[in-house]
């Protein structure tokens, strides 16, 4: 059971590591983090839309938001939610250049943690549609 700063130290290196693999395409930091049975859940019916489970899935999912957003997809995090558990809730806006046109939209990602990383991921967009047109190029 992680305390709130050990959470948000976890989320805060997983936020870089990620903004690193989708600006110069490096996996090696966000693979550190994420246990070996990860599981990575994205609601929808987007191109990126799946459950992805170990850490080649998940590495490819993020491979795969990176070509479509052509290396420019931000995170912008907000809240971390806490409590006496494992899992965290991180309030997320991304913003990103698909297709030539600027696009943004927010998430609240349910995290659960096994120590100093990342067990399991689930992305739930505030507007499922719009998450889905942004995310089918």
């Amino acid at each position: 059971m992680p305390s709130r700063d050990a959470a948000i130290e976890v989320i805060e290196r997983l936020h870089a590591a990620q903004a690193r693999l989708y600006g110069d395409g490096d996996p090696g930091p966000v693979q550190e983090l994420l246990t070996d049975d990860i599981v990575w859940v994205v609601p929808g019916s987007s191109s990126i839309a799946g459950t992805y489970r170990g850490r080649n899935e998940v590495l490819d999912y993020m491979i795969a938001r990176r070509v479509v957003a052509d290396g420019t997809f931000q995170m912008h995090r907000g809240d971390v939610l806490t409590g006496d558990g494992d899992s965290v809730a991180v309030l997320t806006d991304g913003t990103a250049v698909i297709a030539g046109v600027e696009r943004r939209w927010s998430t609240v990602g349910l995290y659960r943690l096994r120590g100093d990383r990342v067990a399991e991921c689930r992305l739930m967009p505030f507007d499922q549609d719009e998450f889905d047109e942004i995310w089918t190029p």
